[in-house]
């Protein structure tokens, strides 16, 4: 991933230097990305238990939509206090996620619907009140506090960028060294297994779940912060693009195996790959079939290598019987 990130960098830098190489595009990639990988990492964790969360940015922007609706009624009445309401506003958007991903994890974990028609299903729902709630307009309004912190940065690298770096470290903990990351890891791996060994799968996919909500609630507040507005069909090219940035970032799409790192790389890749067809003047039309193209090239490489590693398992099983 380190050397797909490069390569891409790279190039649209070969094609239009300057503007590719501007403090501004640079720090635009950056700015971007965060709100695109916190939704990636959510749809990793479900994705590393052999489902998959499609309903991921239809949560975030609820959350987004129920932030900016409660700070513009409260600033219609006292705007002095609606500027204090951050950290409620911010504990708002995430309780929407925990909702919506509670929801998700119930339908799965314990109703037994297939995590790809549970999640289309309350994906529609979830676009269905936010269409509802605003009317189908946009709303205006976010904590000037929010924006800050939206736009700031350290040592020229935005606030939102670090804050992904470091839920990513967070997420990449609990996966690798805790035994709920292992539990999760088994349970996508071999589900008989898992339960087999005592693993209560209903647990281990509800926690999942409600994980992946909160970090789609989190997604909102991203939003919200980076563009102080909240509408219903925001990110709406979204779905796919967290789903090319799970898989390109080594994901195994039928469970047992993820890797963090590489969902944050994944995440530059893509947005770099965003940023450089707007610096050669490509069309989002043309973007949307190059990740396309994206995530059919790595879903063939992986059965390529799945099946090159399948025939040589027993080459090297009858090398080892023959040592033996």
């Amino acid at each position: 991933m380190v050397l797909l990130v490069l390569i891409a960098f790279t190039f649209f830098t070969a094609l239009n230097p300057s503007v590719f190489l501007s403090l501004l595009n640079l720090q635009n990639i950056a700015l971007a990305s965060p709100e695109i990988g916190i939704i990636a990492l959510a749809m990793m964790l479900a994705m590393l238990t052999g489902g998959i969360d499609l309903s991921l940015v239809s949560i975030a922007n609820l959350s987004a939509i129920a932030m900016s609706t409660l700070y513009a009624t409260v600033a219609a009445d006292n705007p002095a206090m609606a500027e204090e309401l951050m950290p409620v506003l911010i504990l708002v958007g995430i309780a929407v996620g925990l909702v919506g991903g509670l929801i998700n994890g119930f339908l799965i974990s314990y109703v037994g619907i297939t995590p790809i028609l549970a999640t289309l299903g309350t994906m529609q729902i979830y676009n269905g009140i936010a269409i509802a709630w605003t009317g189908g307009r946009t709303l205006y309004g976010s904590p000037e506090s929010l924006t800050v912190i939206g736009q700031a940065t350290v040592a020229g690298i935005p606030v939102l960028f670090v804050m992904f770096v470091l839920v990513a470290i967070a997420i990449g903990v609990v996966i690798n060294k805790t035994p709920v990351g292992l539990k999760i890891q088994l349970q996508g791996a071999n589900p008989i297994a898992a339960r087999y060994s005592g693993i209560n799968s209903h647990v281990v996919l509800m926690s999942t779940y409600v994980v992946a909500g909160l970090l789609g609630g989190l997604g909102g507040v991203f939003f919200l912060a980076r563009n102080p507005t909240a509408s219903a069909d925001y990110g709406a090219s979204y779905v796919l693009l967290v789903i090319v940035i799970a898989v390109l970032g080594g994901t195994n799409p039928n469970g047992g195996f993820a890797t963090v790192s590489g969902v944050v790389l994944a995440t530059l890749t893509l947005q770099i790959v965003s940023s450089g067809f707007t610096a050669i003047r490509l069309s989002s039309s043309e973007y949307a079939i190059a990740q396309g193209v994206i995530l059919i090239v790595v879903m063939v490489a992986d059965q390529v290598t799945w099946r090159r590693r399948r025939r040589r398992a027993p080459t090297r099983a009858r090398v080892l019987a023959s040592r033996t």
